[in-house]
């Protein structure tokens, strides 16, 4: 028992720092991707239900893409067109220098948020439908301002139907962080796990501690989303 007690040990060959950065990797990276994949649902939402037909287009091709392929394989895609063209726009308008390189931790950050933002839109897009039509009507045919309309009528009423998805969504962003191990040196929970497995020979025993890491996590985010229900259905049942 010694023995595993010195593996978890901070600094020297114990691998607890490890372990604990890692974890900060995986909330640091899971709240961010999910921050900007509520961007991008807001964004494909509003152009699904756009009566212009561009913007409907675009956003049903967005969707269609992203859920038609393997999300590795979109964000593989992503990761490395996001980090090439970015560099190249900025240094054709002159705004970095010559040597400038963009972070490979953004780069990951977006490919992650651009393909849970395609889940996010249908989110969004059913919670807005899901608001009476009625309401909206009435609302504007007494002079309520249309921005009105939206934060006092719209969007809490879409928030209370929109929440049991964006909570789904943001626990498999937290699972679905660990993809980024594969583009590059990013020391999130599943790459620490790996590491000091790989390390050590004990397969088990730093696997295991990974999934209870990533339990716990799931645990406290399925607590918090269930008290942010509670408290938005409250009055309206």
């Amino acid at each position: 028992m010694d023995y595993y007690w010195q593996l978890l040990a901070w600094g020297g060959e114990g691998w607890g720092d490890d372990f604990a950065w890692g974890l900060v990797m995986t909330l640091q990276v899971s709240v961010v991707a999910y921050a900007v994949a509520v961007l991008f649902g807001f964004l494909g939402a509003a152009g699904k239900l756009s009566k212009h037909r561009v913007p409907r287009f675009l956003a049903e091709i967005y969707t269609t893409v992203v859920r038609s392929l393997p999300e590795l394989l979109v964000i593989l895609l992503l990761y490395f067109s996001v980090a090439s063209g970015a560099e190249r726009l900025l240094k054709h308008f002159g705004l970095v220098a010559e040597t400038f390189q963009f972070s490979s931790f953004w780069a990951a950050i977006i490919a992650l948020a651009f393909v849970s933002g395609a889940f996010m839109t249908e989110v969004l897009r059913s919670a807005f439908l899901s608001v009476p039509p009625g309401q909206i009507e009435a609302a504007v045919s007494i002079g309520m301002p249309r921005r009105k309309v939206f934060t006092r009528i719209i969007f809490p009423q879409m928030m209370r139907h929109a929440v049991p998805g964006m909570g789904n969504l943001w626990l498999s962003i937290t699972k679905e962080s660990a993809i980024i191990s594969v583009l590059g040196s990013f020391s999130e929970l599943l790459y620490t796990g790996y590491r000091a497995a790989a390390g050590t020979k004990q397969y088990i025993f730093f696997y295991g501690l990974t999934a209870i890491l990533f339990l716990a996590i799931t645990l406290v985010s399925v607590l918090v989303i269930a008290q942010i229900e509670r408290g938005l259905n409250r009055g309206h049942h």
